[in-house]
């Protein structure tokens, strides 16, 4: 949340508004990864294995992000889809996690 809110406040004037977009949408993607991690906490242990690849993915997408607005290399947006991609394999082994648990 500080994230969200240094970058309505301090960034507004900063930033063009493609930029800001960029920013946002950042903080809104390591936002409910957070809160995706926290929840494993209540989960089965196995669920845990999900844990790093939400992480690492969330550095990644979120990170390369960062980058892209305060550096200015393009380039960085195409690592964006390698963190995107880690998410989604967190989400996935979370959920069979869960689902074979249930089975048992």
């Amino acid at each position: 949340m500080a994230l969200g809110a240094f970058g309505a406040h301090a960034l507004v004037d900063t930033l063009s508004a493609g930029q800001l977009e960029t920013y946002q949408t950042a903080v809104r993607y390591q936002m409910f990864h957070a809160l995706g991690l926290l929840a494993l906490g209540a989960l089965p242990t196995t669920a845990h294995r999900a844990a790093p690849w939400l992480f690492w993915g969330s550095v990644v997408f979120s990170g390369s992000l960062y980058a892209l607005v305060f550096s200015g290399v393009s380039v960085l947006g195409a690592v964006a889809p390698v963190g995107g991609v880690l998410q989604l394999i967190g989400w996935a082994v979370l959920f069979m996690s869960v689902r074979a648990k249930r089975q048992n």
